[in-house]
Order: structure tokens, then sequence, then C-alpha cells
């Protein structure tokens, strides 16, 4: 009897152990994008020979780092893409509505599921906060409905009303780094001018979430219903977890830099804005002046 009862405390305290090193640890995420495909599947028309110098597919690595508490997620080697073969050191990045999303930070709080974006912007450093939720934004980078994005050379000019979201779960389950994961699809539906018509423009992104890890969590903040987000599918590419370690994470790891300026998302919005009139008006005055 009482070497059943050490064997029942020894496999109890094995136990014990191996859901508390699951509570800390790394997941590597790869995403992929094809350039052409996304830009074509929002409208944008692109020359034959802007295609041949565009890389047929872009790579970038991630890190999620976790602990019981907070989580940061952060590209971890340069982008490669299909024409290069390798990273590029100093060469262009390519961003897609965060997919191949530079040298973004962002640090995840569990307690209140609130999310910190990190970035540097004309040589600062900003902090702009944020929390986990399916926003208004198109899959393509097109933002909310509120901004302006009727760029000239797109043949869809999405119009200024709130677009539709909807969430349809789904039976589908998969393994995904030897978790259990379900399927969610976003289905956003925008108002749109296409070629002169008035039309429905409808974007689908296809979510692969676990509840297994017991946080909540996504590589783009903008796609998230429940649970830890491991995998993205959008057309032309997507974002997928390929390995995992359970391991001890500091927490200075998963904590957002203190030495920044901090930015409200209206106020990065107007940023933005301004410096596009700036180019705009800049390469007018540059027109002119050569004419």
């Amino acid at each position: 009897m009482k070497k059943i009862f050490i064997a029942f405390l020894s496999v109890l305290t094995f136990t014990i152990t191996a859901q508390a090193q699951k509570k800390s640890g790394a997941i590597q995420f790869e995403t992929v994008v094809d350039p052409v495909a996304i830009a074509e599947a929002s409208g944008r028309q692109i020359s034959e020979e802007m295609k041949a110098r565009m890389p047929r597919s872009v790579k970038t690595n991630y890190e999620l780092l976790y602990n019981a508490t907070n989580a940061s997620y952060m590209p971890v080697t340069e982008v490669e893409d299909s024409n290069s073969g390798g990273g590029r050191p100093g060469g262009m990045r390519f961003a897609f509505g965060g997919f191949g999303g530079g040298n973004r930070e962002y640090f995840y709080t569990f307690a209140d599921q609130k999310v910190v974006e990190v970035f540097d912007l004309m040589d600062t450093t900003y902090v702009m906060p944020s929390k986990l939720t399916v926003a208004s934004i198109n899959q393509f980078g097109g933002g909310n409905a509120g901004r302006n994005n009727n760029q000239n050379n797109s043949a869809v000019q999405f119009l200024d009303v709130p677009p539709t979201v909807e969430i349809i779960k789904s039976d589908e389950t998969k393994k995904i780094v030897n978790l259990d994961c379900k399927k969610v699809t976003v289905k956003t539906t925008r108002k749109a001018n296409v070629l002169g018509m008035e039309k429905d423009v409808v974007d689908e992104t296809v979510l692969w979430y676990t509840n297994d890890l017991g946080f909540n969590f996504s590589p783009m903040p903008n796609l998230w219903t429940e649970g830890a987000v491991l995998a993205i599918e959008i057309k032309g590419g997507g974002t997928t977890a390929k390995s995992i370690e359970y391991r001890n994470v500091s927490t200075r790891d998963v904590t957002a830099p203190k030495k920044a300026v901090s930015i409200t998302q209206e106020e990065y919005q107007a940023k933005m804005a301004a410096m596009g009139n700036r180019f705009r008006n800049n390469r007018q005055g540059a027109t002119g002046r050569i004419n």
C-alpha cells in the first residue's frame, strides 16, 4: 500500500510539474506571403514590369515568448524573398496588414487582454496600446472604414461606410505544434466602387486557435476571437506556428520598453496622414519643377 501511495505521489508530482512547465515557453512562427497575389486581391493594378521585379514570396520568422502573465511577439530574422534567396540586411521590407510585419513588436498582458505595439518612426520609438479584438479592417491592410484608401492605382475604391464583420465557427479541427486547434472564419464585407460600379467586396480570413495554452493571443491583434491563434490564412499567404518549446521565460523578455513615447491609434493615424500629405506635396512640387 505504501509503495502504491508513493507511486501515486510521483505521478501527481510529475503531472503538476509538466503543467507548470507549459505555463512558460517559446513558439516559433513563420509568415509567408505572395506580394503580387495580395496586391491584386485588394484591387491594386500592377504592371508586368513591376511584377517581374517583385518577389514571388516573402518569408519572415517570429518568436512568441510567454510566461504565466505576459507574452512578447517579434521578428527574429531578416525578411527572406524568393528573388534573393536569403536575408537582405538593410533591404526593402514588405508588410501587408501585419503579414511580413517589419520591425514591429507586440507585448501582451493576459489578465486584461491588452496589447502594446512598439515601433520606430522618424527616429523615435513609440508604444501604442490596443486590445485583442476583431476590428473593422480589411485583411490586405486597407485600414478601417474611416481611413481614406482610395488610391489612384487601385481598381477598388472603398466607400467611407462601416464594414460588416461576421464570425463563422466550424467543427473542423487540426493539430498545430501538437496542440488541438479549432477553426473560425472572419468574413468582412465592405462597400466599394469597383471600376465605377458599387459592389460588396468580401474578405475571408481563417484563424486556427487553441485553448490548450491557457491564454489569449494572436499574431495580429486585430484578428482574434478566442484562445491562442496559432495560424492565420489569407489569400496569398499567412502565418503558422512551426514549433514550441516549454521553458522558463523571464519577465524582462515579455515586458514592453519603458523608454518610449506613448501614442494613441488616432494620433498615429493623424501622423501617418500628415506624412502622406507631405510626401504627395513634395512629389507634386518636384514634378512641377521638372516640367
